[in-house]
């Protein structure tokens, strides 16, 4: 995959570049020590176990009523899998493993794939039982209107292997996209699927089941400005959060959000089988220039975070979305298409 428009890198199986019309469309580093010393704000990691924030940093009951106590590394709560969560640690790979489709994108030219994968230990972070996790990256192009666009398929998955019956599985991807070509995502023209949410507390942990979100519209395209509006929200795609299963693989991939920036040219859309993601607009970007590459600031990067819902483990109602059992498999897709006029 050397000259394909998507590179990676074996610490956190993170995505360093995706070059669309000659821009690279993710924050990132030019080389994997930087992202050791720098990547505060986990930008392109493949997250677990747990993506995004999980209340007072403690797994209520597992494994018979049992509780595990968890870093707080944002606040009271833990964040994306703790301290040295997965996107912090050396994935074996990237090993190629031919030619795939991505189920739902037909017509893809190419389909190279990659295979990282990740033992993480029983106890790893605080969480119980050991953990066989796989991510395969798929990187092909489909004709559009006499267009290329380039596919970014993600295909995780997860299996408990010992040290505990049960454990929580949430994983995703943390790019920061960026179509601008410049220093800010100001001018980004965003529509997202549905404005149905979860209201949270000061520290994020929601506070109710979804909701209408008040600043925007799903369906209905909106600006980001320089500073507004400021978005760190887990929209709903699916209401009914007893209906989601563990592998949601065999669920057709639905659009999140597209984007698209009408100075640069550059479009996004990003599709996944979860039932939830988090929108964050970088309000909390700090990065200094690092080898010759530009300071890194609020705005400079959104994310879209494909998921289950936040704290789902600590909610008895949303909680089989996260709960790996012995035997079972944890899975999900994430698609990424974007082009240049």
């Amino acid at each position: 995959m050397a000259d394909a428009p998507v590179t990676f890198l074996p610490l956190g199986a993170i995505i360093q570049e995706l070059l669309v019309g000659g821009v690279n469309i993710v924050q990132g580093f030019p080389e994997q020590s930087q992202y050791e010393s720098h990547n505060d704000p986990f930008f392109g990691e493949t997250i677990g176990r747990v993506a995004n924030r999980i209340k007072g940093a403690q797994i209520d009951s597992l494994n018979g009523g049992k509780s595990y106590a968890l870093a707080a590394n944002n606040g009271p709560n833990n964040l994306h899998g703790g301290v040295v969560g997965w996107g912090k640690k050396i994935w074996d790979g990237p090993k190629p493993v031919g030619v795939r489709e991505i189920p739902g994108f037909a017509g893809l030219d190419g389909g190279e794939s990659v295979k990282f994968s990740l033992v993480s230990p029983d106890g790893d972070e605080g969480f119980p039982g050991a953990v066989q996790a796989s991510v395969v990256y798929t990187v092909g192009k489909q004709l559009q209107e006499g267009k290329d666009v380039i596919v970014l398929g993600i295909e995780y998955e997860a299996e408990l292997v010992g040290g505990a019956d049960e454990t929580v599985i949430n994983m995703t991807n943390h790019s920061y996209f960026n179509l601008t070509g410049g220093p800010s995502i100001e001018g980004t023209v965003v529509t997202l699927a549905t404005n149905s949410y979860l209201p949270v507390d000061e520290g994020g942990i929601p506070t109710s089941g979804p909701k209408a979100f008040a600043t925007v519209q799903g369906g209905k395209a909106f600006t980001l400005g320089a500073v507004e509006p400021d978005i760190d929200d887990c929209f709903v795609i699916n209401e009914a959060p007893n209906t989601v299963p563990i592998d949601t693989r065999s669920l057709p991939a639905a659009k999140l959000v597209s984007a698209h920036h009408p100075e640069s040219k550059i479009h996004l859309e990003v599709y996944s089988t979860e039932p939830a993601f988090q929108f964050y607009t970088g309000k909390y970007i700090s990065v200094p220039e690092v080898a010759g590459v530009p300071a890194r600031n609020a705005r400079s990067g959104f994310c879209v975070e494909p998921s289950r819902y936040v704290n789902a483990c600590n909610v008895d109602e949303w909680k089989g979305q996260m709960l790996l059992k012995k035997g079972e498999k944890y899975g999900c897709r994430i698609v990424y298409r974007a082009w240049k006029e």
